[in-house]
């Protein structure tokens, strides 16, 4: 496990990296050459992954990972490599429970907050796909002549997606409520 210091680490007009305590008196800080985000997120793939494919040599299953960076994001995908029986971690509430161990081990091996998204055997595609489906039935109310239609609490992810769903059928949606009560309003505006 790996410490978080206060210290920042930049380099000198040579090029060589110099490590400056923050709050040190007397000391010329010289700018730091800062990676990119997408560096950034880039790295936060590769802790993930290496998360991951650990956890895949535990439990004694194959698979495949592939590292992405989409808005601002990581994406993992774990797929299925030959024989695997990978589908077994591929339930929505295990997707997410992995999800956010793996954020875990990101935050405490860079010391930022981990916005990473895992999917596993194609587990993201069949919830959006399932999301699409929650929408239709909250527009089937609204055309029976509901004012709102209140979908069931979701993470911030999927409210996000249905969100963007809701926007491309031409209707209007809000979040409500707190915590893990948090939810989705369909309205037609």
């Amino acid at each position: 496990m790996s410490d978080v210091t206060t210290e920042t680490v930049s380099t000198d007009e040579t090029g060589e990296v110099v490590v400056v305590d923050e709050g040190a008196v007397g000391t010329d800080v010289v700018e730091s050459n800062e990676s990119t985000p997408e560096a950034n997120l880039d790295d936060e793939g590769d802790i993930a992954a290496d998360y991951i494919e650990e956890l895949l040599d535990i439990c004694d299953l194959d698979g495949d990972i592939d590292i992405d960076t989409r808005g601002g994001r990581a994406y993992i995908s774990v797929n299925a490599s030959g024989d695997s029986n990978i589908r077994v971690l591929s339930k929505p509430d295990t997707v997410n429970a992995l999800q956010e161990l793996t954020r875990l081990a990101v935050q405490t091996k860079t010391g930022a907050f981990s916005r990473l998204i895992l999917d596993v055997g194609g587990s993201r595609e069949a919830r959006q796909a399932e999301l699409g489906r929650l929408v239709d039935a909250a527009v089937v109310r609204l055309d029976a002549g509901e004012e709102s239609a209140a979908l069931p609490a979701m993470s911030s992810y999927e409210r996000k997606l249905v969100h963007d769903i809701v926007a491309e059928r031409g209707l209007v949606s809000a979040s409500e409520g707190d915590g893990r009560d948090r939810h989705t309003v369909i309205s037609r505006g």
